[in-house]
C-alpha cells in the first residue's frame, strides 16, 4: 500500500470513529432529555382536547354552593384518560353517579364522573392510561356527555383539603414574546 492510499484508509477510519462517536453522542444526548423529563406533569384526560362546559367555582366555605371542578364535553363511550401518573384509590359509585378518583404524588386528588371505570383500586396508572368510559347524564351540561374532572390537595398535618381548579395542572403551550420595534 503507498502512502496515499495509507493517508486515506487512516483517514477513513477516523471518519467511521468520528460518525460513531456523534451517533452515540446523540443516542446520550436523546436518553438523558426522555430520562429528564419532568415526571408528574398532567394532561386532558379527553382525546382530543374538549371544551370546557362550566368552569371551576370555588366556594368561599367547603359547604357553600360552587363548582369543584370543570365539565369538559365529550361523547358517550369516550375513553377517560388518567390526567397524571398516580394510584387508583376509588372506582365505583356516589350518589348514584360512576366516579374514579386517582391519587397523584405531592398530595393531589383527581376525580372523574361519570365514568364507567376500566380500573380497580390499588392500580398504579399513568398519565394518559385509559381508567375508563364517559357516560351520558351529568346534569347541567349542554354536550352530548360532560366529564366532571375534579381535585384537590389532600390535608396535611396543620392544613384541611382544598379544592383546586384543575386547569391549573395544564402546562399551556409556550408562550413567545415577540421583540418590540
Amino acid at each position: 500500500m503507498n502512502t496515499v492510499n495509507r493517508v486515506r484508509w487512516s483517514l477513513g477510519r477516523r471518519l467511521v470513529s468520528i460518525v460513531v462517536a456523534v451517533i452515540a453522542l446523540l443516542g446520550f444526548v436523546a436518553e438523558q432529555a426522555v430520562s429528564a423529563a419532568p415526571q408528574g406533569e398532567f394532561s386532558w384526560p379527553l382525546q382530543p382536547r374538549p371544551t370546557v362546559e362550566r368552569r371551576f367555582d370555588k366556594p368561599a366555605q367547603d359547604w357553600l354552593p360552587g363548582h369543584r371542578g370543570v365539565d369538559l364535553a365529550g361523547m358517550p363511550g369516550q375513553a377517560v384518560l388518567a390526567a397524571g401518573n398516580g394510584i387508583v384509590v376509588f372506582a365505583g359509585t356516589v350518589a348514584g353517579k360512576p366516579a374514579v378518583s386517582i391519587d397523584h404524588p405531592g398530595g393531589l386528588r383527581t376525580t372523574y364522573e361519570p365514568v364507567r371505570a376500566e380500573v380497580a383500586v390499588g392500580l398504579r396508572v399513568r398519565r394518559g392510561m385509559r381508567i375508563g368510559t364517559l357516560e351520558a347524564g351529568h346534569e347541567g351540561c349542554g354536550a352530548a356527555a360532560c366529564l366532571h374532572w375534579g381535585a384537590r390537595r389532600e390535608a396535611g398535618a396543620h392544613s384541611r383539603h382544598e379544592y383546586i381548579d384543575p386547569l391549573g395542572l395544564l402546562h399551556p403551550t409556550a408562550l413567545r414574546l415577540k421583540p418590540v420595534t
